[in-house]
């Protein structure tokens, strides 16, 4: 649910950039904090700006906390560069009073010449010392696409799976581990065909 409407956020704030229109260069920032007596902040802030050649970009951030230990962050960004290319950014971090805490992030840009890129990833502790992320990251472009993995969990290493495939078809799958015992990986290349050969 979570991821589902992280990427819809990020498609949006791309299709945002994209369609910004091209202006006179300019820059605006706007902020606001209200505070109350029991201890419980909101604060939020905008910043944007455009660019002679076409490039533009807006940022924000909105942070509330209630004065019991429980508080939230957001921000999400969506940038145009002066040649066509587009990228967004979001992501939100909570914290418990009972000091667990949850962070989620994404990204996603896009290149004038067709070359895309997305991650998102998620990460949390339970406020005694534990904790695990996550995060998986997808490229592809003229040179071949590339699918990785990063996990992790206190007491358990961090593991990256990757498979990455040129333009020349051969694909690389291999996974690395890095934990208290050191570090262990494999790996294997195949080619168009799904025959195994000699990585590159």
């Amino acid at each position: 649910m979570r991821k589902s409407i992280q990427i819809q956020g990020m498609t949006l704030a791309l299709a945002l950039a994209a369609a910004m229109p091209a202006a006179a260069s300019g820059r605006f920032v706007a902020g606001r904090m209200l505070a109350r007596s029991d201890g419980a902040v909101a604060a939020g802030h905008v910043a944007g700006f455009r660019g002679p050649r076409g490039a533009a970009g807006i940022h924000g951030r909105r942070t509330v906390a209630d004065g019991q230990g429980n508080a939230a962050t957001a921000s999400a960004g969506a940038w145009r560069g002066p040649n066509g290319g587009v990228a967004a950014r979001s992501g939100e971090t909570t914290r418990a009073s009972d000091g667990s805490w949850q962070h989620q992030s994404g990204l996603a840009a896009a290149g004038p010449n067709g070359g895309s890129v997305t991650s998102h990833g998620s990460a949390s502790g339970n406020g005694q010392g534990s904790a695990s992320f996550d995060r998986q990251t997808q490229a592809s472009g003229a040179r071949g696409n590339y699918d990785g993995t990063t996990t992790g969990a206190s007491g358990q290493g961090v593991t990256h799976a990757t498979q990455a495939t040129g333009a020349n078809g051969i694909t690389y799958q291999g996974q690395t581990t890095v934990g208290k015992n050191g570090v262990s990986h494999t790996g294997s290349c195949t080619n168009a065909s799904g025959q195994a050969v000699a990585c590159p």
